[in-house]
């Protein structure tokens, strides 16, 4: 039986997994754990179960002189100095694929709030300022039959253009690399360079993980090649975007509206940027769903029995460097 740390709560069915094998101890608010007190509890552990939350560098790894396996509850792992637990031997995993479809689902639900100016209409009839219909109040853009350009089409690109497909909306997409054509005219998509797809796309919806070269990818730059009636979507990783070239953008017209589920320092946002009300601006909430969050559960906890265990952890994201 070995020592694990869990340092968010997680649900009773993923709980239960864990301690069936282990002892265990975990952080049982509902929010974030204080950094001293993880330095202070993955002391004597050899197991940690973290959140994005939590900044596991060589800090922490230096204080866990036990650890054999950290399992990640999110897809990003940017939280994680991989290179310095590859260094000491610790495998790394995340949760991929569980979280696909919620998300994809939030990213057009911001897609239509931004578009809709839904948040605006919300605090307007709350505030009791629905008083008569007119008919230039509250005009928004139609979502049916535009163009909507995804950045990065790995899972949640993917399933955000098959729901695309629902609006008759055409797709632009970058990546790293085209994907085979065959799989083009499944998804109804097609292949653009970065600033052709942001000069030519009615939505930009972000989807690549933040590395160097994707930081700040979305920049002032960026915005003054978008068409003006343009909006962005971003439910991806917050410093992708600039956040402070997003606000001039949206405070001076530059494109229409921003929907925002990540920030560039999390959980602060810029200065000025929650005065703009063509924001529509979420808590972190894309994997927000019952069901997704006790999948990501579950599966960080496979990850970590497994990686305790001496065997390969199914999503491992640096065994070829450690075995």
């Amino acid at each position: 039986m070995m020592k694990i740390l869990v340092t968010g709560r997680l649900p009773e069915e993923v709980m239960a997994v864990i301690k069936k094998e282990h002892h265990v101890e975990a952080h049982g608010e509902d929010r974030p754990m204080e950094r001293q007190r993880l330095l202070d509890l993955v002391g004597d552990k050899e197991g940690l179960l973290c959140m994005i939350t939590d900044r596991v560098d060589k800090e922490v790894l230096d204080s866990a002189p036990y650890l054999k396996m950290i399992a990640n509850l999110a897809v990003g792992y940017d939280n994680i100095d991989v290179a310095a637990a590859t260094l000491r031997g610790i495998p790394v995993s995340n949760t991929p694929g569980v979280l696909t479809d919620a998300t994809a689902d939030l990213t057009f639900a911001l897609i239509l709030a931004t578009a809709r100016r839904v948040v605006e209409g919300d605090k307007r009839t709350r505030a009791g300022r629905f008083r008569f219909w007119v008919p230039l109040q509250f005009l928004g853009r139609e979502v049916s039959g535009k163009t909507l350009g995804i950045v990065g089409l790995g899972r949640i690109g993917r399933a955000v253009a098959r729901r695309a497909r629902g609006f008759e909306m055409g797709v632009l997409y970058n990546n790293r690399h085209p994907i085979e054509v065959s799989l083009e005219k499944e998804l109804g998509v097609e292949y653009a360079d970065f600033n052709t797809l942001l000069a030519q796309s009615d939505f930009v919806s972000i989807h690549v993980p933040l590395t160097e070269e994707t930081r700040h990818l979305v920049d002032g730059e960026a915005f003054k090649r978008m068409k003006t009636t343009a909006y962005l979507i971003n439910t991806s990783r917050g410093p992708i975007v600039d956040e402070r070239a997003l606000e001039k953008a949206l405070r001076e017209g530059k494109i229409a509206g921003a929907g925002l589920d990540v920030y560039e320092n999390e959980p602060s946002v810029t200065p000025g940027l929650m005065e703009q009300e063509n924001a529509v601006l979420l808590p972190h909430m894309g994997s927000a769903t019952i069901e997704t969050r006790t999948r990501m559960g579950l599966k960080a906890a496979e990850n970590l029995l497994a990686g305790l265990s001496g065997k390969r952890p199914p999503d491992c994201v640096n065994w070829e460097d450690i075995s």
